[in-house]
């Protein structure tokens, strides 16, 4: 299935129903009079958070949403019905906006909320509404009002606990993978994660928490570079962060050493939204099955002065990932006034 997090959509609510003009002429009713009813209300468009959805492939493809009008007043005083709402599916984490001016209407998060996106217009009035001392048969009846119509951005944002960070290849789609029972799709080269992925791990104690791995990012991810530019806003709901890094350094002389990795990310993510900086975060190198125990002290040693906990991993072997799992829990899930302080450095396996 195609992951769309991003679409545009038409909305038309439904026109009320026009008001009656009639008269009572009924056999043995000695005063008749105005018996015209009202119109019935038109239909709503309503928007309701599905938590069986996780991408808005269907609306890709439907575009124009619109309701039916209200049924139109009759004698005898008999009301018009109003137009059933149209309900438009959408996966929980959906923000809706206007198209023209970006304004954020509704941030549909909960399972089962609902946004009124555009409502029916409300039915006419008969001509009994219009009867008066001076005016005992009126040939008046209002017209229905017309329903509202809009054009609506959805952005999707995944409703995830904490998110993975890191640089083309760090391999998080490998952690993903070996933590839960997400089926990423797995290459030796840059980019092979195109969408976000999301993995739910367990632990013990019956505890869970929402992983999502999300495309690598690059310098310049937040103007636009790469594919990060695009799927940054799906760490935005995340409760905490794990940066994911490797000593790429030993094949490519080009590269940055994994604190200078670490400090293009976190400006990356400054760059982007300043406020994803001071969310909880953990420091996890990657690929250590690679290094040299005198290599892995050093690299740990480096890190040590970015201020995080720093744990050694590897997601090929599962060295370390038990420990990581832990350490996310404790230090991005507790609650803060049980979650522990200072820098946490371990290449224990």
């Amino acid at each position: 299935m195609q992951f769309i997090d991003e679409v545009v959509i038409q909305v038309r609510a439904g026109d009320g129903g026009n008001g009656c003009v009639a008269f009572r002429r009924e056999a043995h009713v000695p005063k008749g009079g105005p018996s015209g009813g009202d119109g019935g209300k038109g239909g709503d468009v309503i928007l309701e958070a599905d938590p069986g959805l996780g991408t808005l492939l269907d609306l890709r493809y439907k575009k124009h949403y619109k309701a039916r009008r209200g049924q139109h007043g009759q004698g005898r005083d008999r009301y018009g019905r109003g137009a059933d709402p149209v309900i438009v599916r959408v996966p929980c984490g959906t923000e809706v906006m206007n198209a023209e001016t970006d304004e954020v209407l509704a941030d549909m998060v909960d399972p089962g909320q609902r946004f009124v996106a555009a409502t029916g217009g409300a039915g006419g009035w008969g001509n009994i509404h219009f009867a008066s001392p001076t005016n005992q048969a009126p040939r008046r009846a209002d017209p229905g009002r017309e329903g509202e119509e809009c054009e609506l951005r959805l952005r999707l944002k995944l409703l995830a606990d904490v998110g993975l960070v890191g640089l083309p290849n760090a391999g998080k789609s490998s952690m993903i993978a070996r933590v839960s029972a997400a089926k990423p799709r797995i290459a030796d080269y840059p980019f092979t994660t195109l969408v976000p992925n999301l993995g739910v791990v367990g632990l013990s104690d019956e505890r869970s928490f929402v992983l999502a791995d999300l495309p690598g990012l690059i310098e310049g991810a937040s103007q636009g570079a790469g594919l990060g530019h695009r799927f940054l806003r799906h760490i935005e709901r995340t409760r905490g962060l794990v940066f994911l890094l490797d000593n790429r350094h030993e094949y490519d002389q080009d590269a940055g050493s994994p604190l200078e990795d670490l400090r293009l990310l976190r400006e990356e993510l400054r760059s982007y939204r300043p406020e994803l900086l001071e969310r909880p975060s953990i420091v996890a190198l990657n690929k250590t099955d690679l290094e040299t125990p005198e290599q892995l002290e050093s690299l740990l040693e480096a890190l040590s002065e970015c201020g995080m906990p720093v744990l050694a991993v590897s997601a090929v072997t599962g060295q370390g990932v038990k420990k990581l799992l832990n350490a996310i829990w404790m230090n991005l899930l507790a609650p803060r006034d049980t979650q522990p302080q200072g820098s946490v450095r371990s290449s224990e396996q």
